[in-house]
């Protein structure tokens, strides 16, 4: 079953043309990456289908309904959350008042029933939930980011640039808890990732971008298997 479509989706940020013409689709239960080099437009990609910016062309669906011209507020509420960028949590808030804030979506009752789940996934949360965010470190606070974005419930989570300036140790972590929210949760994901080598390794398909066009799409294992594609991005990865 398809889960979001993207078809023929073009956006801008004024006059400069981001995303051109992009299709892209994931199927529910999936894990989808999105690779490609920095500044390809992959981060726009997600920001889009979140609705800021709104598509200018194309038409994107999520569960068959259109959420192209959807508000921000009113996609999240429909089941998509993201994990943005650079973790963007409060760094002057407790770790349990950064994940509350997840819940505002789910509400309460969703929050007391799995709090412990999340800090089943990520201990460390647990440990330290009266700490304030912006104590962790760069692998904790992305931890603290995944957890409060699965707090509000949602059918499609969008992880962006999820091991990005994290040590080598943590970014396997990261890449086995996101694998076990997939497995165990049953969450659809759609990842964007410059650790293009780990991420096709745990997703089912993925995407290649390049100057806002999505130039080769396949399995995971066809694209790690591609030689264009390793010479592009998989060389320099462990």
């Amino acid at each position: 079953m398809v889960l979001l479509s993207l078809t023929n989706i073009s956006s801008f940020y004024g006059n400069i043309q981001a995303l051109d013409k992009v299709n892209l689709s994931v199927n529910k239960g999936e894990i989808v990456t999105l690779i490609g080099a920095n500044g390809a437009g992959k981060s726009t990609l997600l920001m889009t289908i979140c609705g800021r910016p709104q598509a200018r062309n194309g038409h994107i669906t999520f569960e068959k309904e259109d959420i192209t011209s959807e508000p921000t507020h009113i996609i999240a509420q429909k089941g998509i959350s993201q994990v943005p960028e650079g973790r963007r949590i409060f760094p002057n808030m407790t770790i349990l008042e950064n994940l509350q804030l997840g819940a505002l979506i789910s509400g309460e009752a969703y929050f007391e029933k799995e709090l412990n789940n999340i800090f089943h996934l990520f201990p460390i949360l647990k440990k330290r939930q009266k700490q304030k965010g912006g104590t962790l470190s760069g692998g904790e606070q992305q931890m603290l980011a995944i957890g409060r974005a699965l707090l509000s419930n949602p059918t499609l989570l969008l992880l962006d640039e999820p091991s990005l300036g994290l040590a080598p140790k943590i970014v396997q972590q990261i890449f086995e808890i996101i694998r076990e929210i997939n497995k165990t949760n049953k969450t659809t994901i759609l990842l964007v990732e410059q650790n293009a080598y780990q991420a096709l390794n745990i997703a089912n398909r993925g995407y290649v971008m390049v100057n806002g066009r999505i130039v080769m799409e396949g399995s995971a294992k066809s694209l790690l298997e591609d030689k264009d594609i390793g010479a592009a991005y998989l060389h320099c990865e462990v």
